[in-house]
């Protein structure tokens, strides 16, 4: 199984362009935090940050680039994936990038608004068939 699950704080703004037929595509780089602690022996481990590039396709690159900003905290669900290219020089470089299927904005916004979890849908809902009488409450 390959699964990741970050919650963490948008480092600039995201990058979106669309590509083949307008499928947007957006990146960003998010920064997860693990909090510094004390060991029993007085020694003080500071805290270290990650940043990670994420890659959101379809809806879910339409509502970051609407939606998300530098400095928003997020919550992203989705799978590693492992990249090689050739630099300008002629180099491989190799990148780690989270292609995101969740996305939660865990930003306080105005008062009216909730937290929003957004997912890239996979196949088209099932209608809602349950009536009262089948409720089992």
């Amino acid at each position: 199984m390959n699964k990741v699950m970050l919650i963490g704080n948008v480092g600039q703004d995201p990058e979106v362009r669309y590509v083949d037929q307008g499928v947007a595509v957006a990146r960003i780089r998010l920064a997860t935090t693990e909090r510094g602690y004390t060991l029993q022996n007085g020694t003080q481990v500071p805290d270290h940050t990650d940043w990670h590039n994420v890659i959101l396709w379809r809806r879910l690159a339409e509502i970051v680039e609407k939606y998300v900003h530098k400095g928003d905290k997020l919550y992203i669900e989705g799978r590693i994936r492992y990249t090689s290219y050739d630099d300008k020089q002629g180099q491989r470089r190799y990148a780690t990038e989270i292609w995101a299927d969740n996305m939660e904005l865990l930003s306080p916004k105005a008062a009216s608004t909730n937290t929003t979890m957004v997912s890239e849908p996979t196949a088209a809902p099932e209608p809602d068939t349950k009536t009262d009488e089948s409720l089992p409450f």
